[in-house]
C-alpha cells in the first residue's frame, strides 16, 4: 500500500471521527444515556465504548478486530460486553429520546403542508447459524417463504418523506413455546429493564402495537398518519389504533376477514365485485366507504396491480382524503424497506456481533438503529438547502450592506472584464464611458440628496 491510499484512509478516520463527536455532542447523548440508565458503574465511560462501537462500521471493521483484538483502544474486550450486556439499560428509551431529538430539527425543515407518518412494518432478525441464543425461536419469513431461527423484529419508523427515523421496536421471540429453542436462564429482577424485554419478547406483536404508538406519540413526535401493510391491516387491530391516529393500510384478501357495506357484512372480494369501476386503464379502479367493527368508519381504494393482471385495496380511516392522496401517501411506507436494507447490508445487523445473551441484541440493535440516524441527519445536512441559514442569513446581510454605487461598479467592472474577452477592447473609450456613468449616477445621488434636505 503507497504513502497516499494510507494517508487518504488515516484522514477519511478523522473525518469520521469528527462528524461522529459533533453528532454525539449537538444531541447530547451522553446526556440521554445517564437519563436512560446507560451509566458508568467503574472502569471507562460509557461515551467512549458506544462511540467505539458506533463508529465500526464507517471505519470498515467489525466487533471482533475493531474492539476485540484492537490494541489500540484504552479499554478492553469486556467493558464492551459489560455495556452490551447490562441488564439495567433502557436501550429503548434511548433510541426514542434520540429520535425525539433529531425529529424537532427536521421538522424545521419539513412544510406543513407535506403528510408525516408513522410507518409499521416487521421484518426478520436472521440468526441461523446460533444454537444457543438466548429466546432463539422459529420465525416465518415473508420475504422467502420458509421458516429459519432468529427473532421477528417490529419496528416503528417516523418520515416526512425525505428522512427516515427508527423510532421504537421490539426483538420478538415466538409466543408458542414449542417454536423457542432456547429460553431464558437469568434470574433477573422483575422490576429491570431486561425482566420486561423478555416479557415483552415472549408475547404477540398485536399486542405492543398500541402501545408502541402511544409512546412515540406521548413524546411530541407528530404524524398523521399510520401506515402497514396487510400482516397488521385487520380491523380490530385498525380499531385499536384509530382512537391515536388515522391509519393507512394494505387489505388482506380474505373471505375471513368482513367490513360492513350498504348493511352487510362482506369480504374486499365481494365489496368489489358489487361496485362500479371506472372505465379504461385507470390506475385507481374504484372506491368504495365501509363500516369496520361498526364503529370506525373507513374508505376502500382499489388499485390496479401492476405486477400482474389483479387488483389490490387499501383501507384508510380518514374518509376525507381522496382516492389519489390515500395512494400517494400510502407510498411513503417505501421508506422503512430502505431502512432494512440499508441496517442490515451496510450497518451490519445482526452480522457485526455473534453475542448469546438478549440484552447485547437489544443494544446492538439500538446502536445500528443510531448509525442510521447519524446518516439521515447527516444526508439532510448536506443535501437540504434550508440547513444553511446562517450562509443564507449572512448573504442576506451582504446584499442589504451594499449600496447603489458599490453595486453599480461591481456591474461596470465585470462588463470590462466581458468586453476584454471579445478581443475588440478600446480601453480608454470605454473607460471614459464608465467614468461618464458614475460621474452621472453621483450627480443624480447628490440632486436626490438635496432636494431630502431641504423639503
Amino acid at each position: 500500500m503507497d504513502h497516499t491510499s494510507v494517508a487518504s484512509q488515516s484522514q477519511a478516520h478523522i473525518d469520521v471521527q469528527s462528524k461522529t463527536d459533533d453528532f454525539f455532542s449537538r444531541f447530547k447523548i451522553a446526556t440521554l444515556m445517564h437519563r436512560c440508565g446507560v451509566r458508568k458503574h467503574h472502569g471507562h465511560n460509557v461515551r467512549s465504548l458506544t462511540k467505539a462501537i458506533f463508529t465500526l462500521p464507517f471505519l470498515g471493521k467489525n466487533f471482533f478486530r475493531g474492539i476485540v483484538l484492537n490494541n489500540e483502544l484504552p479499554f478492553g474486550k469486556d467493558a464492551a460486553y459489560d455495556l452490551l450486556k447490562g441488564e439495567s439499560y433502557n436501550w429503548r428509551r434511548l433510541l426514542l429520546s434520540l429520535g425525539r431529538r433529531l425529529f424537532g430539527v427536521f421538522n424545521r425543515l419539513t412544510s406543513d403542508e407535506r403528510e408525516s407518518v408513522l410507518i409499521l412494518d416487521d421484518s426478520p432478525y436472521d440468526r441461523s447459524r446460533s444454537k444457543k441464543v438466548e429466546l432463539l425461536s422459529r420465525i416465518w419469513d415473508h420475504s422467502t417463504g420458509r421458516f429459519l431461527k432468529g427473532f421477528r423484529m417490529l419496528t416503528i419508523c417516523w418520515s416526512d418523506g425525505i428522512s427516515c427515523l427508527p423510532m421504537d421496536f421490539a426483538l420478538l421471540s415466538s409466543s408458542d413455546a414449542k417454536k423457542r429453542l432456547c429460553d431464558s436462564q437469568k434470574a433477573l429482577d422483575k422490576r429491570c429493564c431486561a425482566y420486561q424485554r423478555r416479557k415483552e419478547a415472549t408475547e404477540k406483536a398485536t399486542t405492543h402495537l398500541e402501545t408502541m404508538v402511544k409512546r412515540i406519540l406521548s413524546t411530541g413526535v407528530s404524524a398523521k398518519y399510520l401506515l402497514m401493510n396487510s400482516w397488521f391491516t385487520m380491523p380490530a387491530t385498525v380499531v385499536t389504533l384509530a382512537r391515536h391516529i388515522n391509519v393507512i393500510g394494505m387489505v388482506k384478501k380474505s373471505a375471513r376477514i368482513h367490513y360492513t357495506f350498504n348493511g352487510q357484512a362482506l369480504d374486499v372480494k365481494a365489496i368489489y365485485r358489487r361496485i362500479r369501476k371506472r372505465r379504461g386503464r385507470a390506475k385507481i379502479l374504484a372506491s368504495a366507504n365501509v363500516m369496520l367493527k361498526d364503529a370506525v368508519a373507513t374508505k376502500l381504494v382499489f388499485v390496479r396491480d401492476k405486477r400482474k393482471k389483479d387488483w389490490l385495496a387499501l383501507l384508510s380511516t380518514d374518509t376525507d382524503l381522496n382516492d389519489e392522496e390515500i395512494v400517494r401517501i400510502y407510498g411513503k411506507r417505501w421508506d422503512i424497506g430502505v431502512f432494512f436494507k440499508m441496517a442490515k447490508q451496510h450497518l451490519k445487523l445482526a452480522k457485526e456481533i455473534q453475542c448469546r445473551d438478549y440484552d447485547a441484541l437489544i443494544a446492538h440493535t439500538t446502536i445500528v438503529f443510531m448509525r442510521y440516524m447519524f446518516l439521515a441527519y447527516q444526508c439532510r445536512m448536506e443535501t437540504d438547502h434550508r440547513t444553511f441559514g446562517d450562509l443564507f442569513y449572512a448573504c442576506c446581510e451582504e446584499v442589504a450592506d451594499i449600496s447603489f454605487m458599490e453595486a453599480l461598479y461591481r456591474i461596470l467592472t465585470l462588463a470590462a472584464e466581458q468586453l476584454k474577452q471579445l478581443g475588440t477592447f478600446c480601453e480608454k473609450t470605454a473607460t471614459a464611458f464608465f467614468d461618464a456613468i458614475m460621474d452621472t449616477a453621483l450627480q443624480c445621488i447628490g440632486l436626490s440628496k438635496n432636494k431630502v434636505e431641504i423639503a
